[in-house]
């Protein structure tokens, strides 16, 4: 199976505080892999290592074979890795529509041309598309600020999907979410990105969702994976240590 994304030996502090320590990670086509561990673990920091946020220290980081260390967030994400965040980054008076139509914009290298029209016929149609795929179509010409948590995590993921990766790394993508709403919230986004072929790296506090929807769970502790296998197996293990629980 093609390994999409590899890091060696990826490495940072922050003064004194070790945020990733000689990792060495590997994700398949195909995988979806949960990461757990307490705050100040190193989990969010490797996202940003990977997706060009923060540069490491030392250590390499490949996708699809390619050494991608150090290359500018925007490469990144052309070369077909997208990311979420935790909180949600979009344009809060701008409506669901206009966000999406940004996205296809990104993706045409079309954001800095101020004489580009944004509402193309070309991009309106499947960007619509997209958004009836989340349930988010009846939500077009609303302001995302008045839009419910749950739907802006669905819109956030809408928006990397339209760019097309290969790899895509969610940041806690229930936080903020009601417990009512997480599995509806992640059962929609599974069965529109697994269909499409997108591998799944997510960050995750919440032991159930890990449970359910990961193939494989990394556990992160000091900068570290200190463990690396079948969620149940893992996290059976993981809670039985106090120290290394979430």
């Amino acid at each position: 199976m093609t390994v999409v994304l590899e890091t060696e030996g990826l490495t940072r502090r922050f003064g004194q505080v070790v945020a990733a320590e000689d990792l060495a990670v590997q994700v398949r086509e195909g995988e979806q892999v949960g990461i757990v561990g307490p705050n100040g673990a190193g989990k969010t920091t490797f996202l940003n290592l990977v997706t060009g946020y923060i540069p490491p220290e030392r250590g390499t980081i490949r996708f699809m074979g390619r050494d991608i260390t150090g290359l500018h967030p925007r490469t990144i994400t052309r070369l077909g890795i997208a990311r979420t965040f935790q909180i949600p980054q979009l344009y809060s008076n701008l409506t669901v529509l206009e966000n999406m139509l940004l996205a296809w914009a990104a993706r045409e290298g079309r954001m800095m041309d101020p004489w580009w029209p944004l509402r193309r016929t070309a991009w309106v149609e499947p960007a619509m598309d997209l958004l009836a795929r989340f349930g988010l179509a009846d939500d077009a010409d609303r302001p995302t600020y008045t839009l419910p948590e749950g739907k802006r995590k669905l819109l956030d993921v809408a928006l990397a999907l339209a760019l097309r990766p290969r790899l895509l790394l969610m940041d806690e993508p229930t936080s903020g979410v009601s417990v009512r709403e997480k599995f509806p919230l992640m059962d929609t986004l599974m069965e529109i990105l697994l269909p499409a072929g997108v591998t799944v790296l997510f960050v995750e506090h919440d032991m159930d969702v890990v449970l359910r929807y990961a193939q494989r769970v990394l556990v992160f502790q000091g900068g570290r994976v200190v463990a690396d296998g079948d969620p149940q197996a893992v996290l059976s293990e993981v809670l039985a240590a106090p120290s290394k629980t979430k």
